[in-house]
């Protein structure tokens, strides 16, 4: 049986959507939480914020205090400015090989020995990722899915050199976290990035040849096949460009069976990037994240 264990310091490094997420899941757990943005400090504190109100008023957060949570949150500026002493080190910046390279190479000269680090990655090379450490045994991927706090999956993903006790720590906090996990080897997309793009790829070439509008495709999936949300709303759900970027990574290592369709590439090309721009395979209202049936 896995062991549920409340990591005491956590650190995030990007305060995107995914890494406020993760921030605030951790934040919610009773971790103290430090985020490293290089960016906007204020705007990932305010992702946080913003998240645990909306947790609040759904009554997702018991008897918990919204700023009681956020006084165990605070942002530094680059990686470099962490604390030493982390138990976990979660990197969440955005699908750039070189850039999350470069980040986790300043983490591993910066924190401690015994933290373990994490990649939030959904697609690239944990080994590869890894080799910039100087023991990439305490290294793997955890990558959480968005929106964070909804989401009720993790996927570890381990590589040859990664420690099975690393392995079984992040286990028990995922599990303190209150979500699943899957133990995946280290392979191209792993396997949720990998199933799931593929099926949104073939759901945009649907619509790029007429088949059907993507009302009907995600109808379809989710009504005949039970599928929580259509592979077309997960893609506005994931982001046009991240998705287009993963499927070009899995076609540079899978083959031309992941190629991404024309129709993706001139959506992106016109900022059409999903939820987060307001439309993509659908119109979203951006004030509450709803997209219209």
């Amino acid at each position: 049986m896995t062991q549920t264990v409340i990591p005491c310091r956590v650190a995030v490094v990007g305060g995107g959507r995914m890494g406020a997420g993760i921030a605030q899941v951790f934040a919610t757990l009773g971790s103290v939480v430090v985020i490293a943005e290089a960016g906007d400090r204020s705007a990932a504190f305010d992702r946080v914020a913003t998240g645990l109100r909306r947790a609040g008023e759904r009554g997702k957060l018991g008897n918990l205090d919204v700023e009681d949570i956020l006084a165990r949150v605070t942002t530094v500026g680059a990686p470099t400015d962490l604390p030493s002493d982390f138990d976990l080190v979660v990197e969440a910046v955005p699908e750039d090989p070189a850039l999350k390279a470069d980040v986790l190479a300043a983490v591993d000269k910066t924190v401690d020995s015994q933290a373990v680090i994490a990649s939030n990655t959904s697609s690239l090379s944990i080994t590869e990722l890894g080799a910039v450490l100087a023991d990439p045994g305490r290294f793997l991927g955890m990558h959480f899915f968005n929106p964070v706090p909804a989401s009720a999956l993790v996927e570890i993903v381990r590589a040859p050199a990664t420690a099975d006790t690393v392995v079984a720590r992040a286990q028990g906090w995922v599990a303190a976290l209150g979500k699943a996990e899957v133990v995946v080897n280290d392979s191209p997309g792993f396997a949720t990035s990998r199933l799931g793009v593929c099926l949104g790829l073939e759901a945009i070439r649907m619509v790029e040849e007429g088949v059907a509008d993507p009302d009907a495709i995600d109808r379809a999936m989710e009504l005949g096949y039970r599928h929580p949300m259509g592979p077309l709303r997960s893609t506005d759900l994931v982001g046009l460009d991240v998705r287009l970027a993963i499927a070009e990574h899995l076609a540079a290592t899978l083959g031309r069976r992941f190629e991404p369709p024309k129709l993706l590439r001139d959506k992106v090309a016109r900022g059409e990037l999903g939820r987060k721009s307001g439309r993509g395979f659908f119109t979203w209202n951006t004030a509450t994240a709803g997209a219209p049936r």
